[in-house]
């Protein structure tokens, strides 16, 4: 069955982003002209995916509103004849069909999957973290989804990690497939000590998963940081079926992270069409005072 769902599990409070996520979302951090979850309902657009459920809190109506029409607005848009603007902007609301669940609790990603379970039905989906935004010219779900398709098998976007940070992340055992694929066969999230590492290859912000994720999800314990982790559920998956890994091609943004935002700005404000040369210049004058 091809995959046409995609969760954004958006829920999350921002606290390594405060002050700004006092207020706004972190999703909605503005990378050059467009917020962080614009980009990621695009790359699901772009690979494919033609339903999207965003799993929000409380305090984040405002991406609903972004991706909703705004009437006023357009009408001066158009009064004012900047007819590309225009276009601009209602085409954000016509990217995809897109709900919005609410998660009340945050009680960890493997939750705020979910509260997606009535929306996927008995179907294959994927998840594109909210954190995560990932930049290039092949679509990193899209990667995943022809993972899925070769091996029928739950996928998830991997990435090797400093050894220092592995603790942060999640751990996987792998071994090669052909290519950039790996057999995915155990994986602990957060490991505690040097030898709970299984490799320096973590689960980067992409997975693509089996219905059946659901009843997996629904008999897991709590687990790191005292919340239902959706690697925990996966790690069954691995154990019993398998998944595949997907040493996805892109660059990958942690909007969750100062310098990620910054990162994400500065290399996303090079490559734009408008301002790019103009920030080019700016940046070669700056280096040569620092």
């Amino acid at each position: 069955m091809k995959v046409k769902k995609a969760i954004i599990p958006a829920a999350g409070l921002g606290t390594r982003v405060l002050p700004a996520t006092k207020s706004m979302p972190k999703e909605m951090l503005p990378i050059v002209d467009k917020p962080a979850i614009q980009y990621i309902v695009e790359e699901a657009v772009k690979s494919g995916i033609e339903d999207i459920c965003i799993i929000t809190s409380r305090g984040k109506t405002i991406m609903e509103d972004h991706f909703d029409r705004s009437p006023e607005l357009e009408g001066r848009l158009l009064a004012s004849g900047k007819q590309e603007m225009y276009n601009e902007v209602v085409d954000i609301a016509n990217l995809a069909n897109i709900t919005f669940i609410r998660q009340k609790e945050t009680k960890g990603l493997g939750h705020a999957v979910m509260c997606a379970k009535s929306f996927v039905g008995n179907e294959p989906f994927a998840v594109l973290y909210g954190d995560d935004v990932i930049m290039g010219d092949n679509p990193v779900c899209g990667q995943l989804m022809q993972a899925y398709d070769e091996f029928g098998l739950g996928c998830v976007g991997i990435k090797t990690v400093d050894a220092d940070d592995i603790y942060k992340y999640s751990s996987l055992k792998v071994d090669l497939f052909h290519d950039n694929l790996y057999k995915v066969t155990d994986m602990i999230e957060k490991p505690a000590t040097q030898q709970d590492v299984l490799s320096l290859y973590s689960i980067l912000g992409r997975c693509v998963l089996p219905p059946e994720i659901f009843d997996i999800l629904e008999t897991i314990p709590k687990g790191a940081g005292g919340e239902y982790q959706l690697t925990d559920a996966m790690k069954i998956l691995a154990q019993t079926k398998g998944m595949v890994g997907v040493d996805f091609i892109g660059k990958r943004y942690d909007m969750g992270n100062k310098l990620g935002v910054l990162e994400a700005i500065v290399e996303t404000g090079l490559n734009h069409k408008e301002i790019g040369e103009n920030f080019k210049k700016y940046l070669k004058e700056l280096m040569k005072t620092l």
